[in-house]
């Protein structure tokens, strides 16, 4: 076929617009389900008033009574169809008030909700007496509380037997769109039809008693119907509809996730729904998201803490499946329809390695998964049982590479297929033997004398016998899988591969291989689409649609239309032309673009283009709803972030990366930082350049940018002094040092909430710092929010109105988190809240001109997520975690009642009675405070070790605490007040031994034992010539009091020490050489953790 002759039949619409199709018409087999419930309901009280007069007066005739056991046997059906109606209201009520919870902890919801009702024989036959073949579903179970004992009792005895996932639950409707065109033949077309039907029927029979009479199960109904208990849940119950209905109910969590913007293209994109409305299914960082193109709507699918490695779908597109990667990587199932996750498998990988690749069998009931580990592991979940071990596992040998791809058999869920780069494997689940026997033929080019190519993915052939494996060279291998035959001994041996013959299919190279109906379908790195039918023919193609390297397509589950009069469908490349009538389809391509292709009519619709790489540059507009977004990869994106429009764009060209971006306070104009030191000023409407020229006074990166109050200025990365700056002349204003062991973090101007004005600096010790703006000395020292890493980058909240202007707060990012802080900082635990938002790393943060939204960029994740602010449920911890001191309680090892704050009143008087003199014969003095001068002693004795630096700055802020306000000074404290100095100046994970090792691997050497160790000269000298200033006796006397001969308090008291320091030889008390473990233990005497409990998070 030419090309001229091609052009019609790919020719795309114009305005990029696709019809929507019309609403098939409801099923009729839909309506005899729910008729014979309807008309049942009048009979039901005349027949438990029959069965009660019956019980009364014990009046039994034969033909009467086999009369009524008919009736009643009918009726009681009736009875138990009516109880589910009527129960399905309330439990719906009772599980969407939970929903909004269960997504954020699937763990929760997998423990207390998703665990699956066990089944009644009644309502089982009665189900299958009704409904026609089905596919599988699934039942949630609800957690009951019933007052009746009766009820209890008997609860009590369901729960003893084994609980699983039913998967009988889905609408005759669903099973007619959802059914495989495609059938099996032979042996195949009879084991896959019978075996998921007979096992899940097993699993019934085993979990029946067996002798269960029939007064026992009408109880069982009679009770449910007297609880007002549901006996269908939400997941087996609801529709698709209800995923995208607003939820009204109160926000539970400071920050709640909105939107997502961007997508991770390394990961495929799914087609979920079409029917009423066109759904998608993508990952962005650690997050699912469920999107709505038609109401341009996001459900959120939240629960993993790790980047989402993979996901799947089952083939009705139910059940989604999504695993991560990384330390207590999960694999979540979740149900499409209500967004609820049924299942969680939290020891998937015990190693922490986490998911490699995964893939769900056609009719939902198994899972498998492939770890990410050196030595990776092939595990099969049979998920629906709510297990938390495999069903089987397969350690698979380094030299087959790391597998990447898996795919169930979609006629026979017994057998897969993964591959590598360079291996693919074949697997047969026998699973009575609990074996997972594979097939891994070694391929090389001496195979085929030909260059064979890296494997892409491999798919099982139309015709059940083969197994296709596309590669980077456009071939295909065909693999023949030879099975024994069903009727001979288990001693012939496992099914195997073999490689058949090679296949050059094209020259590009294919990148995506899968099947549909009856077409094999690939994809390739020119953005072709291409297909073939089971002889390897090509039936037809796309290739004038402009599209970058594939990377994933996905067919909807809804059949093809079948042509009329109106349709039109192009035709098919064969002699005889007949029309080409294919599903529409979802296609993702390697420049992060998604399109759907009508295939009536070739209709190519673009639905969105994100960032293909990182994205590090996120600013917000200063009075109106926009955000820029800037990508490494050079595009700027503006978007309208309240209604959640693209608005505008601009590719820079290649090697111009966008590293920041800021607005100048009119709003008028954006500035952006890119990679290679460059700096261009745009309109903040159009993106074009304002500057003929844009500057460039740097070779690195451009990391911040910063407009001037009137935007005559604009500063890059450090202060400057503006005012004697001239080009290629930037003086640097002032230089001061802020912290002694700790290096800044950030800074911010803080609030004016006091008189002074203030500088907030945060360091790398979770530590809050307040410098006055003139005299730049530190005022206080607090506790900050300690979330695993300290804060990278912070901002002051904008007031919503003047009447919050004495009520403030500052928003902040870690390395993974985004949090809130109320202010004034204090060290009170309960005024701050994070939530992890980045997994791999927070780039940049940015708020919103009214603060209502907090905006984060993920950076190699490829996303930025938009937060929405409610301040009133940070207030509301506030108020639960207590006023005055108890906060503060909390932080100590035991709390108020605990040995630790015994010990620190104890210290707190016993230093009253030693600063008045200890043998002293004068009345004491009996005060609640001590005079400052006792404060570091007090300190010590209790743990706390600081520098004299830190130590001047506790004195400044005590002294000056009151000073603005009353003009005195301070020089005494009590002991609530030394309890929070104490509290927000000592390390906040205690000493460990991490640190004493990191000053050991600056300072020290190497020894014969392969350990960090310094000489004892060294030590010595290091002692008084660097840090802090200490002479050789203040050296030696310490010593003294080390190492036992002076007593504690030498300096405090004079009088009671016994030996000079003078008098110590050191040589035969220190060892040659001086260890980490050496000077924590021996010289200083201390027990301290190894690690804190922050380290590594």
């Amino acid at each position: 076929m030419s090309d001229a002759e091609e052009a019609p039949r790919e020719a795309t619409r114009e305005n990029g617009e696709t019809e929507m199709k019309e609403e098939e018409e409801p099923n009729p087999n839909y309506k005899e389900v729910e008729d014979p419930q309807q008309e049942s309901k009048d009979d039901t009280l005349a027949w438990r008033e029959s069965q009660e007069e019956e019980r009364k007066t014990g009046e039994e005739e034969g033909e009467e009574e086999e009369e009524k056991e008919e009736e009643g046997k009918k009726d009681k059906k009736i009875v138990m169809e009516e109880t589910e109606e009527k129960a399905g209201e309330s439990q719906e009520k009772e599980a969407s008030g939970i929903q909004e919870e269960t997504t954020v902890e699937p763990q929760e919801v997998t423990e207390s909700m998703i665990r699956l009702e066990t089944q009644i024989t009644d309502s089982q036959s009665v189900t299958s007496g009704i409904f026609p073949k089905t596919q599988r579903g699934s039942k949630s179970k609800l957690s009951l509380q019933l007052e009746d004992a009766e009820t209890d009792e008997l609860l009590r005895d369901l729960s003893t037997q084994l609980e699983f996932l039913d998967l009988d639950q889905i609408s005759p409707e669903e099973q007619q769109i959802s059914s495989p065109e495609r059938q099996p033949s032979g042996e195949l077309e009879e084991k896959t039809d019978q075996m998921p039907q007979d096992e899940l029927g097993q699993e019934r029979r085993d979990l029946e008693p067996e002798n269960r009479e029939e007064g026992q199960e009408r109880t069982v109904s009679d009770i449910q119907s007297k609880a007002g208990i549901s006996r269908e849940s939400l997941v087996s119950s609801t529709t698709e509809d209800i995923l995208f209905q607003k939820d009204k109910s109160a926000p539970v969590y400071p920050l709640t996730m909105t939107w997502s913007f961007g997508w991770n293209s390394s990961l495929p994109v799914y087609y979920i729904r079409e029917e009423k409305q066109r759904v998608l299914l993508y990952v962005c960082a650690h997050t699912a998201i469920i999107y709505n193109v038609f109401r341009n709507n996001q459900y959120h699918l939240q629960g993993h803490a790790n980047i989402i490695s993979c996901l799947c779908v089952s083939e009705d597109r139910r059940w989604i499946a999504t695993a991560d990667k990384g330390p207590d990587c999960l694999v979540i199932i979740w149900d499409s329809f209500t967004g609820i996750p049924v299942h969680t498998i939290f020891d998937s990988c015990p190693e922490g390695s986490g998911i490699r690749a995964m893939a769900m069998t056609h009719d939902a009931k198994y899972l498998a998964t492939i770890s990410d580990a050196e030595v990776q592991k092939v595990c099969i979940w049979k998920w629906t049982l709510a297990v938390e071990t495999p069903a089987c596992t397969l350690e698979l040998p380094t030299e087959y590479g790391v597998q990447n791809y898996v795919t169930f058999n979609p006629t026979n869920n017994k057998e897969l297929v993964s591959n590598s780069k360079t291996w693919a494997i074949y697997y047969a689940w026998y699973e009575e033997r609990d074996t997972l026997a594979h097939s891994a033929p070694l391929l090389t080019e001496k195979t085929f004398n030909k260059l064979v190519g890296k494997f892409s993915q491999s798919v099982f052939h139309l015709n059940l016998t083969q197994i296709l494996s596309a590669t980077m060279e456009g071939k295909l291998v065909v693999w023949d899988i030879h099975r024994p035959p069903s009727s001979a001994s288990t001693f012939l041996g496992f099914p195997y591969i073999k490689p058949c013959k090679l296949v050059h299919l094209q020259k590009e190279g294919i990148t995506v291989l899968t099947t549909t109906d009856s077409y094999i379908v690939t994809g390739d790195i020119k953005g072709n689409i291409k297909f073939y039918d089971h002889t390897l023919s090509i039936v037809n193609w796309y290739s004038h649609l402009k599209l970058g390297a594939i990377r994933t397509l996905s067919f909807s589950k809804t059949p093809a239309t079948p042509p009329t009069e109106k349709s039109n469908y192009p035709p098919d490349c064969t002699l005889k032309g007949d029309l080409f009538v294919l599903r529409n389809f979802i296609i993702g391509t390697s420049d992060a673009a998604v399109y759907h292709l009508t295939t009536d009519g070739t209709k190519l619709e673009k639905l969105f283009v994100e960032p293909k790489d990182a994205i590090c540059a996120i600013s917000c507009h200063p009075y109106q709803p926009l955000i820029a977004i800037g990508s490494i990869c050079g595009m700027i994106k503006v978007w309208n972030y309240e209604n959640k429009q693209y608005l505008f764009s601009r590719v820079f060209e290649k090697g111009l990366g966008v590293q920041s971006l800021t607005y100048n306070p009119e709003g008028a104009l954006l500035g952006a930082g890119f990679t290679e030191g460059t700096v261009y000023i745009l309109d903040a409407m159009s993106l074009e350049n304002e500057s003929p020229e844009p500057f460039k006074y740097s070779r690195t990166s451009v990391t911040h940018i910063s407009f001037s109050h009137d935007s005559q200025y604009m500063a890059t990365a450090i202060e400057y002094d503006l005012l004697r700056s001239y080009k290629d002349c930037l003086e640097v204003l002032d230089i001061h040092h802020t912290d002694q062991g700790c290096y800044p973090t950030c800074m911010v101007w803080y609030p004016p909430l006091t008189r002074e004005l203030f500088l907030l600096i945060c360091n790398s010790g979770y530590k809050v710092k307040l410098f006055n703006a003139t005299t730049k000395m530190c005022r206080k020292t607090l506790l900050g929010p300690a979330y695993g890493s300290p804060i990278e980058q912070t901002q002051v909240l904008p007031v919503r109105s003047m009447a919050e202007l004495q009520k403030r707060y500052l928003v902040f990012i870690n390395r993974d988190k985004v949090g809130l802080q109320i202010l004034p900082v204090d060290g009170n635990p309960h005024k701050t809240s994070a939530i992890v938002c980045h997994p791999n790393g927070v780039a940049g943060m940015a708020v919103s001109y009214d603060g209502h939204y907090a905006f984060t960029a993920g950076g190699h994740d490829r996303s930025v997520v938009q937060w929405k602010i409610t301040l009133s449920v940070l207030e509301a911890a506030v108020s639960l975690g207590g006023e005055d001191l108890t906060p503060f309680y909390g932080l100590l090892s035991g709390g108020r009642e605990g040995k630790f704050y015994r010990e620190l009143e104890d210290y707190f008087y016993y230093s009253q009675l030693r600063s008045q003199g200890i043998d002293t014969m004068e009345t004491r003095k009996v005060s609640e405070h001590i005079c400052l001068s006792e404060l570091p002693f007090v300190m010590r004795a209790i743990g706390f070790y600081p520098s004299e630096e830190k130590i001047d700055d506790i004195f400044n802020e005590i002294k000056f605490g009151e000073y603005v306000d009353t003009g005195k000074l301070i020089d005494k404290i009590n002991l609530p007040d030394f309890l929070k100095v104490y509290l927000n100046h000592k390390p906040p994970f205690g000493n460990t031994m991490s640190g004493i090792h990191k000053s050991f691997e600056v300072l020290g050497y190497t020894n014969s034992k392969g350990k960090k160790a310094i000489r004892r000269e060294d030590f010595l000298r290091l002692l008084v010539t660097k840090g802090e200033h200490m002479t050789e006796e203040e050296m030696l006397d310490c010593f003294a009091s080390l190492f036992g001969l002076n007593p504690e308090g030498w300096k405090s008291e004079p009088a009671t020490s016994s030996v000079k320091g003078s008098e110590i030889c050191l040589e035969e008390e220190l060892p040659d050489e001086i260890t980490a473990e050496i000077f924590a233990t021996e010289i200083l005497g201390l027990t301290i953790s190894e690690y804190s409990s922050q380290d590594g998070q």
